[in-house]
């Protein structure tokens, strides 16, 4: 994607010291001794008015989040500035995506490289479980590339009147006071491979921190640490014959050999296969845990060549601060990643969405300045919306990925058909789905019975062990 030429300093023009305004209203007074007076008080929008030009927002990241964000924005009639290093950049993530993200996001369906319609849940002692067989004739989870998305998003954002920089953001100079102007520094490179670049600044009203695990806008707002995963994915050319079997379906290993805290995946592409795992607990071992998976899945991928190998971070929690002043943060660099499942993709492109829809909103569309209660918003409403589906697959996660017997035991109630459909119901349409009373007993007392086994499995492999 060609970069947009820039002067080496853009600045903004002064917003207008415009004084709020306050209308009192006084109700008729009663003539009843015991009715107090009401006095009822209207609070015009106090933010100053934006003159000469519209609010300018950079978007620092040009993954899911930082792509929606920026199209939202400058859909929104903001001044937008997308900033992203690599554009032709290969994130190491399964690349699944649900139903739901298709139509919200009007994802064009030729992006998506395959429609997986079945799973295999494989536990620790290879027994596997089919999964898919709640699904409706038009459902399916979405399988792309990273660097097919990515770029789609961006190009729309662009499409869209936002300005698109090949650029690595270096840092970012706070305003002095409440209005004054955010300056982002960053070098600017031409697409050459090799070229130097060139420094530049960029002065902007507010900034969505769209930069990943390791944000350099969250550094910036000492927005603390979070615990991170490793994630590791080689792309695998398999034959034409075993690629038949992958068609439309994808595999997850369970078990400490492929990772004592995650899991192990086989996600199907256009003309290969995505092998990979993850780790929070053990980021040393993260190679034998990749060799691990391969182990498990080599009668299906034998006679494959490894095309790229890829590792990234992965949060596993939402940083202690998100919002500072005008800046927020979003998608992985908000922690953004759901527990169990590993997911991101959706709730990246939902909260810069979302956080983008904030700031059209508080600025009436670029009319006005925003502060951190404009971007306070989207916080509120994003914790209120997700918070519960975090919170249930954190405790999945501690429930069922703390040993192989519990990872058995997870495995046996995927077979549930109760289990499967509300599972892929959550996850295709983003929502904790309420239960059937009956259903929901059954399946509590069906998981304790599992569990049960699960520990009297372990107790006897640590008498054999001894």
């Amino acid at each position: 994607m060609a970069s947009i030429a820039l002067k080496s300093f853009i600045g903004l023009r002064q917003a207008s010291a415009e004084k709020p305004h306050f209308t009192i209203q006084a109700k008729p007074i009663s003539l009843n001794p015991s009715i107090h007076r009401r006095l009822q008080v209207n609070a015009a929008k106090t933010s100053p008015k934006v003159t000469g030009r519209n609010l300018r927002v950079a978007v620092v990241g040009g993954g899911p989040a930082g792509g929606s964000a920026a199209e939202t924005l400058a859909k929104g009639g903001i001044e937008t500035f997308l900033i992203e290093r690599k554009m032709d950049n290969c994130k190491p993530c399964g690349g699944a995506i649900p139903l739901c993200m298709v139509g919200e996001f009007d994802l064009p369906l030729d992006i998506i490289d395959r429609r997986v319609t079945k799973m295999k849940m494989i536990s620790p002692s290879n027994v596997a479980v089919d999964i898919g067989q709640t699904l409706k004739p038009h459902e399916y989870i979405g399988m792309v590339r990273r660097e097919v998305l990515d770029q789609y998003l961006r190009n729309r954002a662009s499409e869209n009147g936002a300005t698109v920089i090949n650029g690595l953001f270096l840092k970012m100079e706070k305003p002095g006071d409440g209005e004054a102007p955010y300056v982002l520094h960053y070098t600017e490179y031409d697409g050459k491979v090799g070229g130097a670049g060139v420094k530049k600044s960029l002065e902007v009203d507010a900034v969505i921190g769209a930069d990943g695990a390791n944000s350099r806008v969250a550094k910036s707002i000492d927005a603390g640490d979070y615990e991170y995963a490793i994630a590791f994915q080689e792309r695998i050319k398999i034959p034409d014959d075993k690629m038949v079997y992958y068609e439309n379906l994808a595999e997850m290993y369970v078990g400490d050999d492929v990772s004592p805290d995650f899991y192990g995946w086989v996600f199907p592409k256009c003309d290969h296969v995505a092998v990979g795992t993850g780790t929070v607990t053990h980021k040393g071992d993260i190679k034998k845990f990749q060799l691990a998976t391969r182990n498990r899945a080599k009668d299906k991928i034998l006679g494959g060549k490894i095309l790229r190998v890829e590792a990234h971070p992965i949060p596993e929690h939402p940083r202690p601060r998100r919002l500072a002043g005008r800046v927020a943060l979003v998608g992985d660099a908000a922690g953004y990643v759901t527990k169990c499942s590993g997911e991101g993709i959706y709730f990246a492109a939902k909260s810069g969405r979302m956080c983008a829809e904030a700031i059209v909103e508080g600025s009436e569309n670029g009319k006005r300045m925003v502060n951190e209660a404009d971007l306070r918003k989207y916080l509120e409403k994003w914790d209120k919306t997700y918070w519960p589906t975090y919170k249930v697959l954190d405790v999945l996660q501690k429930v069922f990925y703390r040993s192989n017997p519990a990872r058995e035991a997870f495995v046996e109630m995927c077979g549930d058909e109760y289990v499967q459909k509300m599972t892929f119901d959550s996850y295709l349409y983003k929502r904790v789905v309420p239960g059937n009373p009956w259903e929901d007993l059954k399946l509590a007392v069906n998981t304790i019975g599992s569990l049960v086994r699960a520990n009297a499995l372990r107790r006897e492999m640590e008498k054999l062990n001894v």
